[in-house]
């Protein structure tokens, strides 16, 4: 099976993006395997710090072996990674691809901290793909009642001169997207405009296309997403959407069966209701 380094530099320049889904129990592993088998088209996984704290970091990558020795092209990502320490946990359990998260970090440290990555992993694993970002989301895959405060877009000399400073593989923009979804929905419309700038400002300054990622495309209407694909973004990442479609197909389980007490019974409902997600996204 390829590495998911050559399925992303494949996929470059096709018109379409390869999406990246989170999870914390087994119904969204199963679910991604399952749209796999159909589509044919490869998914990266992600575990954020608190995923991992729950899942294991070990146990995570082994589940995505066993699929992957199977023949489905899973892929596990180190997502929103913001200590070394726990970078390196990653790499050493085998993880595809990991991102060092410093945009909180003021931006000279940001960059210094994601060279030191990069540095690291360059000698550990030079097949892991490593990500960067710059540029204020906010930090919770939850249901919000506002915006964000302090939300803060990334701007085309930032991005150049931190992927040609830090050498990373991908980059994570802040264009107008948001982690977590609103309450009444109406996500803040993405700057397609400024995907377009970095992403030629980086094809020109690296000599070739740079992957850019999408982070809190949750609840992004389909329309916006279309055309950040066709802007130039290569990886998309949904999570809160699918938290939200695993809590109401559980609860309506419950509801349903009040005196049902198998595990996988009940949760067999919820892998239904994230694979629905999955590939209702998948097909855009």
């Amino acid at each position: 099976m390829r590495s998911l380094r050559d399925a992303i530099s494949a996929n470059e320049g096709t018109g379409t993006a390869l999406w990246h889904f989170n999870f914390s129990e087994l119904a969204a592993v199963k679910a991604a395997a399952r749209l796999v088998r159909e589509s044919g088209r490869p998914i990266v996984l992600g575990v954020s710090e608190g995923e991992r704290e729950y899942v294991g970091v070990r146990t995570a990558a082994a589940l995505v072996a066993a699929y992957r020795k199977e023949g489905i092209p899973l892929y596990l990502n180190a997502d929103h990674t913001k200590s070394f320490e726990k970078i390196r946990e990653a790499v050493e359990a085998g993880f595809d691809a990991v991102i060092f998260d410093g945009s909180a970090l003021p931006f000279e440290e940001n960059i210094a901290e994601t060279k030191r990555v990069v540095e690291y992993i360059r000698m550990a694993d030079s097949r892991i793909v490593i990500e960067g970002e710059v540029g204020y989301i906010g930090v919770s895959s939850k249901i919000l009642d506002a915006v964000p405060t302090g939300i803060e877009k990334t701007s085309v000399e930032q991005a150049v001169r931190f992927v040609r400073e830090t050498g990373v593989d991908m980059f994570a923009p802040a264009v107008g997207n948001i982690h977590g979804m609103l309450k009444g929905g109406h996500e803040p419309e993405l700057d397609i405009a400024l995907i377009r700038k970095i992403k030629e400002a980086l094809r020109q300054d690296r000599g070739g296309p740079v992957p850019l990622v999408l982070h809190g495309a949750s609840g992004n209407t389909d329309d916006d997403l279309r055309a950040a694909v066709e802007a130039g973004i290569s990886l998309i990442h949904v999570n809160t959407e699918l938290r939200v479609a695993w809590r109401k197909a559980l609860d309506a389980a419950f509801a349903a069966h009040p005196e049902e007490t198998t595990p996988y019974k009940l949760l067999e409902s919820a892998e239904d209701a994230v694979y629905a997600v999955m590939r209702a996204k998948a097909s855009l």
